[in-house]
């Protein structure tokens, strides 16, 4: 079981998966591709402004490069090589997330596999005793139960690359209890429902839950909250996509958690990094995208 980022680095494939960069023209991308294939795990191919990106390689002259006139025409390639297995994963590098999305869902390739295309960030958090994967703070808005079944269904893929057998999905929310007029708890006891009954597998999952009580078994005691999950989750699965954002940012800016986003539910991982983000939170990102992309085609 992966519980530290560090430990990605250790991991052994069978291959260097093939990394197709998107606008790669950015110095802290290049700085987290170059650092991804020394380590193996990849081989990359950087679509953008080839002039700007030979430069920021400077030495490094062992990496395919693909001349794109525009964001649009490097996403549009970078879309096309996965779709045509060519590439195994999907990197954002400076471009916006829209302009990416709009080729990953481009009907002239066949990129779409899961009904929902959901988001699920990694947090290593100095405080907590394993990797903590939260969704969807950045694809679906508003889901429903149905999707919040698609968007756990996808964590758990994620999970499972990680070693962890079986993950404990939390479903949080302001309260502990099911409450007919909070309708994300009325959905949350629903999907643990679904997973009792073998709905939703490969996983346990608990809920609703608060934060507090998914994350401390101190907490949970506290309030005689009893569970599998209870304390101990791998996944918590947030009711809005404001509710992920709004944790995943407090995370980073006041816990010094380092992070790492995937978009899961295409026939590849696609890695959608802030173009905020240190090289450091790139290079895990691409290591992550390495281990769930040995079983996504």
């Amino acid at each position: 079981m992966i519980t530290r980022f560090e430990q990605m680095k250790e991991v052994k494939l069978s291959r260097p998966a093939v990394l197709a960069v998107a606008a790669a023209e950015d110095e802290p991308v290049i700085e987290a591709v170059v650092a991804a294939k020394k380590l193996g795990l990849v081989r990359p191919i950087l679509f953008g402004d080839e002039q700007k990106i030979r430069e920021l390689l400077g030495s490094e002259t062992e990496i395919e490069v693909v001349a794109a006139a525009t964001p649009e025409e490097s996403a549009h390639l970078a879309c096309q090589a996965a779709d045509e297995g060519r590439a195994d994963m999907i990197l954002k590098g400076l471009l916006e997330t829209k302009t990416l999305l709009k080729e990953v869902l481009n009907k002239e390739f066949d990129l779409r596999r899961s009904p929902v295309l959901s988001h699920v960030m990694i947090y290593d958090i100095p405080t907590y005793h394993k990797l903590l994967l939260t969704t969807d703070g950045g694809m679906v808005a508003y889901p429903t139960l149905e999707q919040k079944v698609e968007i756990l269904r996808n964590a758990v893929q994620v999970a499972h690359k990680l070693e962890i057998e079986c993950p404990k999905a939390a479903c949080v929310c302001a309260v502990e209890k099911v409450n007919e007029k909070m309708p994300c708890t009325v959905d949350a006891r629903a999907l643990e429902d679904m997973n009792k009954a073998g709905e939703l597998t490969g996983c346990v999952v608990q809920g609703p839950l608060a934060l507090d009580n998914a994350i401390s078994k101190e907490a949970a005691a506290h309030k005689g909250i009893t569970g599998e999950v209870a304390g101990d989750a791998d996944i918590i699965l947030v009711p809005t996509i404001e509710a992920g954002n709004i944790m995943g940012k407090t995370l980073s800016y006041f816990a010094n958690a380092v992070n790492a986003g995937i978009i899961m539910g295409a026939k590849v991982p696609v890695l959608l990094v802030s173009r905020a983000d240190s090289a450091e939170a790139k290079l895990y990102s691409i290591l992550l995208g390495a281990l769930v992309s040995q079983d996504t085609k």
